[in-house]
């Protein structure tokens, strides 16, 4: 049984709130998805609520570490782009600007930070707990404003996957880092030439301009791979989920 939450004012009918302010959110609504579907008459007696399994993807992947017992912070989000955001850009501003060795880089990334600092000093960490989930896969995710610490043990098993090629969410900064700090962590799959929307399969179609920079293929990646990797995906719960 699947269940797909539509997350508020961060879903493709309405963008209005997309960032920290949703992922604020989105866990209580993942374990209100839980609730709903767990209540209907017509499942109920088929599902084990105990053992439920998380899987997200990109900023679905952020909700899934939350899930895991991670703890993120927006200022955590502003440490990492006054630090890095010559090299992970796209993480710090998604869609609003593009670099492209121009002239004008310099001036791009003065204003991103100063918007930043201005909208994100919020210090609370964030956690979310919910005792029904039993595993969590978390596919290339947005992970440079958690604690890594915080997943150095993970309340459940935790898998990741991560992709090479990743220019919207570079590895170094997201994936790799909480593998590199949580040791009973799976790395599930790492794509060596697939970006980030390889496990959009079939991909949108005609994306074009900065959206499609970040989210086509790279140039040889071999998209037979998905299958492959959506296969260690399915085993990773089916060995923590079943009995």
């Amino acid at each position: 049984m699947v269940a797909m939450p539509e997350h508020r004012a961060d879903n493709y009918k309405d963008m209005s709130t997309p960032g920290p302010e949703s992922w604020k959110r989105r866990p209580a609504e993942v374990s209100r998805a839980i609730d709903a579907v767990g209540s209907e008459p017509r499942f109920k007696p088929l599902l084990a609520l105990d053992k439920v399994g998380m899987y997200g993807m990109s900023a679905g992947g952020h909700t899934a570490l939350s899930m895991a017992g991670g703890r993120w912070s927006p200022a955590r989000m502003k440490e990492h782009c006054e630090t890095d955001i010559a090299e992970d850009f796209y993480s710090c501003v998604g869609l609003a600007a593009r670099l492209n060795g121009g002239i004008f880089d310099g001036l791009k990334k003065t204003i991103a930070l100063w918007v930043i600092r201005s909208r994100f000093q919020d210090a609370t960490w964030y956690t979310h707990t919910d005792t029904r989930i039993a595993a969590v896969a978390a596919a290339v995710p947005y992970s440079a404003d958690f604690d890594a610490a915080s997943l150095a043990s993970p309340r459940v098993p935790l898998g990741i996957v991560t992709a090479r090629k990743d220019k919207w969410l570079v590895p170094r900064f997201h994936g790799d880092r909480i593998l590199l700090a949580c040791h009973p962590c799976d790395r599930i799959g790492d794509f060596a030439t697939g970006g980030h929307g390889a496990l959009l399969s079939p991909l949108p179609p005609n994306l074009s301009g900065l959206l499609g920079d970040l989210l086509n293929d790279p140039p040889g990646f071999d998209r037979a791979e998905i299958s492959e990797i959506n296969r260690r995906i399915a085993a990773f719960f089916v060995k923590h989920l079943l009995p």
